[in-house]
């Protein structure tokens, strides 16, 4: 993630029984997201405003003004990516960095890893600095996600589940296709310098569950 530079944690692969179970309670998990996301009955703690943010239930969680730039997206810029990252920071920490001024790094959204909490922290039509990349910033929905890349254990169902729901509903909201071409990791950004998400991002079972939500929408 841009601007998020902390050294990761050691490597902690899930046994396969243990990914077995995840995968088996992801039905019921994405179940719950994709219901909030489409309702917005779900509960955001603090200061979440209905007004303001883009995806029912999430939190609103402002970025510093000098840490993006305002737009009017899609009439301004077209949105043909989602961008997927992942802190190497904790989910307050990260919200921290993008609020301290002068940082000129933020992103869209950012999904917690024990409950799949989001927070929203840039406006849609805005232009989050998050890809290192000013056309690839102008022309995409910045997602990240707290964790470290060499850590599986912070990939939970529970984050999936709501970071597809999530996906799902920018998708649809801007004629976005479900594949690979269009929903990126940070790594694929041309000149990028970062890895994330990793290889311990299981994008098969990502993008399964982003289909199953906008199927079902």
């Amino acid at each position: 993630m841009t601007g998020l530079n902390h050294l990761g944690d050691a490597n902690q692969q899930a046994d396969p029984s243990r990914r077995t179970v995840l995968r088996g309670a992801a039905a019921v998990t994405l179940a719950t997201a994709a219901t909030a996301a489409a309702s917005g009955t779900a509960s955001a703690a603090g200061g979440s405003s209905a007004a303001v943010v883009d995806h029912p239930g999430a939190q609103w969680l402002p970025a510093a003004r000098t840490n993006f730039r305002t737009a009017q997206r899609p009439h301004s810029h077209p949105i043909d990516y989602v961008l997927i990252h992942v802190t190497q920071e904790h989910f307050d920490d990260a919200v921290t960095v993008f609020q301290k001024p002068g940082r000129k790094t933020s992103a869209h959204y950012v999904v917690r890893s024990a409950d799949g909490h989001v927070g929203q922290c840039v406006r849609e039509k805005d232009i989050a600095w998050h890809a290192g990349h000013p056309d690839y910033d102008d022309r995409s929905i910045g997602i990240t996600h707290e964790g470290w890349v060499n850590s599986t254990r912070w990939f939970t169902e529970q984050m999936y589940a709501a970071s597809a729901a999530l996906t799902a509903a920018v998708c649809v909201r801007y004629a976005i296709p479900v594949d690979r071409t269009h929903i990126l990791g940070h790594h694929q950004v041309p000149g990028t310098t970062h890895t994330d998400p990793g290889a311990n991002w299981d994008w098969e079972h990502y993008l399964e569950l982003v289909r199953q939500v906008k199927t079902a929408s």
